[in-house]
């Protein structure tokens, strides 16, 4: 089971709207909503508490009233409620959150411009060549449908940025294949193009199948 959720805050830009949804989130919430300084990271903020109510709602949950904590490296869980998983991301003026039945993790980003050069560095041979052989007006969305891929499976795991790049790569052709020596689990991935943005999904799938 997955159920994905998306807002684009532009809804939030209006005051009274911003605060009709704020004012509904926890007390934890509100202080993340209130820490950052510019109004674009807030709205992202309460975005991804709208969200995360927006998923709890499904289990008779709300955000206001349930924990949230994180793990060693900043993945965030339900310390009460062990068997919902969740995560969120947000960029530029979208956030995502996907909750599952399993570990999960996801990942949206603006498609920018790109530093091929990060790619060469920290992506794998094969990652890298695979944006290459793409032509030029075609590599930067090749580069962020690695990066997405590659984000997501990291959150899945909880490790972050702990997990260097290089220690896992993705092979894209008919289908996305993902091979990771980080544990011996499988893992399922999608990915997908929403308007400006490239996003992509990463769940656990059990233990590997050894043949």
């Amino acid at each position: 089971m997955k159920q994905i959720y998306k807002l684009n805050t532009k809804i939030l830009e209006d005051s009274e709207t911003f605060f009709s949804f704020y004012e509904k989130l926890s007390e934890k919430r509100r202080q993340k909503i209130d820490s950052y300084r510019m109004k674009k990271d807030k709205m992202l903020s309460l975005g991804a508490g709208i969200l995360i109510d927006k998923g709890l709602k499904n289990f008779g949950l709300r955000e206001a009233n349930v924990r949230i904590a994180e793990g060693t490296y900043g993945k965030p869980y339900f310390p009460d409620y062990p068997d919902i998983h969740f995560n969120v991301s947000h960029s530029e003026k979208m956030a995502l959150a996907v909750f599952a039945d399993v570990e999960v993790g996801c990942d949206i980003e603006y498609i920018d411009s790109i530093d091929l050069k990060l790619a060469e560095r920290f992506f794998c041979k094969s990652e890298y060549r695979f944006i290459m052989e793409h032509q030029k007006q075609e590599r930067k969305e090749a580069f962020y449908r690695i990066w997405t891929i590659k984000e997501s499976f990291m959150k899945a795991v909880g490790s972050g940025l702990m997990l260097p790049m290089d220690k896992f790569y993705i092979k894209i052709g008919n289908h996305i294949q993902l091979e990771q020596q980080y544990n011996n689990e499988a893992y399922g991935v999608e990915d997908w193009k929403e308007g400006e943005y490239h996003a992509a999904l990463c769940w656990n799938k059990g233990k590997k199948v050894m043949i």
